[in-house]
């Protein structure tokens, strides 16, 4: 789980003009879970907030992937 606050307040402190997120999912299927969506509103809510915009979250899973911001869900 990730402390979305957190995680924005980090990169104000790296000087960060935004973030992207990525984490993989070892079960092989790159579909983002519900938490990974809610964790995602979090994080755009609380970049919204402090001026530090997500760019986007990817979820790797073996040779595939899903971007947030491609697929439209940020």
């Amino acid at each position: 789980s990730i402390d979305a606050s957190s995680t924005i307040t980090r990169s104000q402190g790296k000087a960060a003009a935004g973030i992207i997120v990525v984490h993989n999912h070892p079960s092989g299927d790159p579909t983002p879970s519900a938490e990974d969506h809610a964790v995602t509103r979090q994080l755009v809510a609380a970049g919204r907030l402090l001026d530090v915009p997500v760019y986007d979250h990817v979820v790797i899973a073996g040779d595939r992937f899903v971007s947030f911001a491609t697929a439209g869900l940020l």
